[in-house]
């Protein structure tokens, strides 16, 4: 075999390789996957939407769901009242309008045995609306008004 030969073939090698880890690099880092849930309060008035997202990625995997509200009648954009951080793609989110001007999230692991899901913000008004949480894996209320 022709050392000249053998050497270009693994440089080949070599450099397809690396191009392959960086394209797999580049694309494992990107925003995986986003859901989206939302409900209308009782006047309709307002719209809350609950998004989560995952990422993935060596050393930056991450999921994170967020809850925002927005007043429909205006142009403003919606506005963050709650976020969340959790272990897997998906957890256990439930977004209740108790009066027009009173919404309840409860929230808790998924089904995974391992989960943790941990409130990282948590916006107790806006715009005039009370928000409480409930974290259902406790199973107590925590209103956040009196």
């Amino acid at each position: 075999m022709n050392t000249a030969t053998g050497r270009r073939s693994a440089i080949r090698t070599t450099i397809t390789l690396i191009i392959l880890l960086a394209c797999s690099f580049g694309f494992g880092c990107q925003d995986v996957a986003t859901s989206w849930e939302e409900a209308w309060s009782p006047d309709g008035l307002w719209l809350d939407a609950a998004r989560s997202q995952q990422w993935g990625g060596p050393g930056t995997a991450y999921d994170a769901t967020s809850v925002y509200l927005k007043w429909v009648k205006g142009s403003q954009p919606p506005v963050l009242v709650m976020a969340f951080s959790h272990q897997y793609a998906t957890m256990n989110l439930k977004m209740n309008w108790l009066t027009p001007t009173h919404l309840e999230v409860a929230y808790g692991p998924s089904a995974k045995p391992a989960d943790h899901v941990t409130l990282d913000f948590q916006a107790i008004k806006c715009g005039g609306i009370d928000i409480s949480v409930r974290d259902l894996s406790k199973d107590t209320a925590n209103p956040s008004h009196k």
